[in-house]
């Protein structure tokens, strides 16, 4: 588009200027001939005084030689009038170089009327003038061509560089009218690319011409549905954890107070593969979930709800198992960039790790803290620690082989990791395991390029759409096996 528009000016404007300059050329090169000749003409008209008065050659001369030079200019008079006292019939006298044909010198005299004849190097002006005597003198005035192009040249040149001027410039305001035009249809062709590519915070600028600006707006609405489409259905998956998770908790801790005997053990048994399935789950979202990075609309919440909101659901569990709890730090609004059900699942992660790695009665705390560029939520607990906090983030990165999957520390990775954190794991003040999650509150991650990229959100987005019914079965049946337990 921009260059269609630069050519089609291009276009327009030569054909202007052209149009233009042609003509006044033209009229520049006819006026510095007319301006030649008249220039011939005043110089006629200053010997026709002296030709009324007398024809003597030598005064005669001496006028020509006053009037100009005599190379340029010359007298013819007929013989009838050259003795200066009205005819005795002396020869005709010629003043000055002739260059004109004698045929046109005698067509002037017998018409009375001043003509110009095309001569070498240039023209002559034919004037008749009327003497005393009444014969017709001729007046030859040489007008060389250099004279009839005086400034022709320049004048042209002016020319030439006005229209060229104009054509560059015109060739400019095109190009800039052409990027403004292309500028916002080329971020709506990206914002496109990178919202194909899971990128949900992908927005375009509402600016340009005015359909450009619709496209735009057409855009961000439709990428705003699909941000909260999507978040619908993430909000389901992590109402089932949330759902699920806690229950399976409770019955581990009650399997494990059933003692020994083959129903207690496929309680047990019936118990961890329950567990499991859903891990299982949870795992296979967490991996299929799309990369919404953390920009964009429908993507932030409020930490402090969050934690306040989470640890009033964990706290009757807690009660129950006699442990001591405490919240601080949020009391007052924090706005983090992540969705508020990545925050509620990463929250469930870590305070379901301390129910299920620590006796009961051992005392946690959640602390919340707004630094200047990122969120920061410390998880701690009165447990016997983690030994190796190394091996159990990267433990967090796959399956664990020494009875933990993992899971728990992997979606609070993935929720850090998605807006440029991180998670480190060390020793808290009571005495066990601080978890320190870091959420970054500027993205400063490059964005997803190439076909690659895209082909990867493609079978992301198709390994969303089935996990569910793949795993469901499994889950029910269990749930089945559970109940027919004696």
């Amino acid at each position: 588009m921009r260059w269609a528009l630069v050519k089609v000016c291009l276009a327009v404007t030569a054909m202007v200027v052209v149009a233009f300059a042609v003509p006044l050329g033209l009229v520049v090169k006819e006026m510095a001939r007319d301006r030649a000749f008249s220039g011939a003409e005043r110089v006629a008209a200053a010997i026709a005084p002296a030709l009324s008065i007398t024809t003597d050659r030598d005064k005669l001369e001496r006028v020509v030689a006053s009037a100009g030079s005599d190379t340029d200019l010359a007298v013819h008079i007929p013989a009838s009038a050259a003795d200066g006292s009205g005819g005795d019939g002396r020869a005709a006298v010629d003043i000055g170089r002739q260059r004109a044909a004698d045929r046109d010198i005698a067509t002037v005299r017998k018409l009375g009327r001043a003509s110009t004849t095309e001569v070498a190097g240039g023209s002559t002006l034919l004037q008749p003038v009327a003497l005393s005597s009444g014969a017709i003198a001729v007046v030859e005035v040489y007008v060389p061509e250099s004279e009839m192009s005086n400034g022709v040249g320049t004048a042209w040149a002016v020319l030439a560089a006005v229209g060229i001027a104009l054509i560059v410039g015109s060739v400019a305001v095109a190009d800039r009218l052409g990027v403004r035009m292309v500028r916002p249809a080329r971020r709506l062709v990206e914002g496109a690319q990178e919202l194909g590519e899971g990128r949900l915070g992908a927005r375009v600028p509402e600016e340009g011409p005015n359909e450009l600006r619709l496209a735009a707006v057409a855009f961000n609405s439709m990428a705003d549905q699909v941000v909260q489409l999507l978040a619908n259905e993430r909000e389901l998956a992590a109402d089932l954890s949330h759902r699920l998770r806690t229950p399976l908790t409770v019955l581990r801790l009650n399997a494990a107070s059933l003692g020994e005997g083959p129903a207690a053990e496929q309680t047990r048994a019936a118990v961890a593969q329950l567990e499991r399935e859903v891990d299982t789950i949870i795992r296979t979202a967490r991996e299929a979930k799309p990369q919404t990075a953390a920009a964009g609309p429908g993507a932030g919440c409020d930490a402090a709800e969050v934690v306040r909101e989470r640890m009033e659901f964990w706290s009757a569990l807690a009660e129950d198992e006699g442990r001591k709890w405490r919240v601080a730090g949020a009391d007052r609004p924090m706005r983090t960039p992540v969705a508020r059900a990545d925050l509620a699942a990463a929250l469930d992660a870590l305070l379901g790790n301390v129910f299920r790695h620590t006796a009961e009665g051992t005392a946690f705390a959640v602390d919340v803290h707004d630094g200047e560029d990122a969120v920061i939520v410390l998880v701690s607990d009165a447990g016997p620690g983690i030994p190796d906090p190394e091996a159990a983030m990267a433990r967090g990165r796959g399956s664990g082989t020494d009875g933990s999957t993992g899971l728990g520390l992997d979606i609070v990775r993935r929720l850090a990791e998605s807006t440029g954190g991180d998670v480190r794991i060390g020793s808290s003040v009571l005495g066990g395991t601080e978890v320190r999650v870091w959420i970054q509150l500027a993205d400063r991650r490059e964005p997803l390029r190439g076909g690659h990229g895209r082909r990867s959100g493609a079978v992301r987005r198709r390994r969303e759409r089935t996990w569910v019914p793949k795993l469901l079965p499994k889950l029910v049946s269990t749930f089945n096996r559970l109940r027919s337990l004696p």
